[in-house]
């Protein structure tokens, strides 16, 4: 379990306007899908390019085949059909952003979940033979299933989304499983239903006025992502496991606040994982105090690069606050990052390739002189 790569970035990078414009003249019937795949592998090896020569020390294919973060459950299900997103209230400056600015596609359960297609083991296999050093595979945790089961839809199939989410967890331990045989030795659970903990308004939010309690919540989650990361240690006790925790980022909005106090002593002492990459880039994430619950030597990479906005923050700021964290996890475990991946949908944040580069070249230089 590496603890010596300092430099990461989460997962996703800026798609070039030009394969955006390609997918949707594949959508209009208008280019065959082998020349869509074309242009995402030409996208993914630019954007490998990209993290080399930014000094960024962990590999991914900038998630270019996604049309959101979420395609672990939105594009790779069998059994479920679109409906409108419900509930979706994106901030962006204090204010809220015009719901068509932030709009995505949305499906639940209609029918028995199967693996339609396996796009991680695509993204693996081409990391494998072109990625220039250690790569890892991002995948949305089962945790956050339960956006997948609607009254009126599932209850037919599933009578309740626990009993949903038990095939959703069984899919993704043979996802992982077969990522695993590839040769995949870094996995990333991106996990964000510990919000509908942390903010109570965002839990009513999504949930209603009679959302289920937040020690139900947390109860559930917390069981979800352990028996995924205990799968994945008993099928390779050597391959590395993170988790990824954020408030939000589409379009350079985010969705909740709040510190993780509330969640802290139970995620980090029950979800056995090696990093947990953490959000810090605002005060809508609270202080390190928290972090004072995490085991000795589990890494927590600290997202305190913004990869909302384009300009640069202050490298003495960065080391100041990493200096700050160190009072609650050794130096030698921590990490830099930026808060959030740059395009969490195809549309990505507001900002350039030219900025996502600066950035991610300040994580790299900020962590060589902290590290070195």
């Amino acid at each position: 379990m590496p603890t010596s790569h300092h430099a990461e970035h989460v997962g996703s990078l800026l798609r070039p306007p030009e394969l955006l414009q390609a997918r949707r003249a594949r959508e209009r019937g208008e280019l065959s899908a082998e020349e869509l795949a074309r242009m995402e592998e030409s996208a993914a090896l630019a954007a490998l390019d990209l993290q080399r020569e930014a000094g960024i020390e962990v590999f991914t294919d900038g998630e270019v085949r996604r049309a959101t973060w979420m395609a672990g459950l939105m594009e790779s299900l069998g059994g479920v059909e679109p409906v409108p997103v419900p509930n979706s209230t994106w901030f962006r400056d204090g204010g809220e952003v015009p719901p068509e600015e932030t709009a995505f596609e949305m499906v639940v359960a209609s029918g028995k979940l199967t693996q339609k297609t396996q796009l991680t083991a695509v993204e693996a296999d081409f990391l494998a033979r072109h990625a220039p050093g250690q790569f890892k595979i991002t995948m949305m945790s089962s945790s956050m299933g339960n956006l997948l089961w609607r009254p009126g839809l599932s209850d037919a199939v599933y009578p309740t989304p626990g009993d949903m989410m038990r095939d959703l967890v069984a899919l993704r331990i043979a996802e992982i499983k077969d990522l695993l045989d590839r040769g995949v030795n870094w996995i990333q659970l991106d996990s964000l239903g510990y919000n509908q903990v942390i903010d109570p308004e965002f839990r009513v939010r999504m949930l209603g006025p009679h959302a289920p309690a937040p020690e139900t919540i947390l109860d559930s989650t917390i069981s979800v992502d352990a028996e995924l990361v205990r799968a994945a240690k008993a099928m390779n006790p050597e391959v590395t496991v993170a988790m990824h925790i954020c408030r939000g980022n589409n379009r350079s909005a985010w969705m909740s606040r709040g510190g993780y106090e509330p969640i802290a002593e139970r995620l980090f002492g029950e979800v056995p994982v090696d990093r947990f990459l953490l959000e810090y880039d605002t005060e809508r994430a609270g202080g390190f105090e928290p972090l004072r619950f995490v085991p000795q030597g589990t890494t927590v990479v600290l997202g305190l690069v913004s990869s909302k906005i384009p300009g640069l923050e202050s490298q003495d700021e960065l080391r100041r606050r990493i200096d700050e964290a160190a009072k609650y996890v050794p130096l030698e475990n921590l990490a830099l990052s930026p808060q959030c991946g740059f395009a969490s949908t195809a549309r990505g944040n507001l900002l350039t390739v030219d900025d996502e580069r600066r950035k991610l070249e300040l994580v790299a230089d900020t962590a060589r002189k902290v590290w070195d």
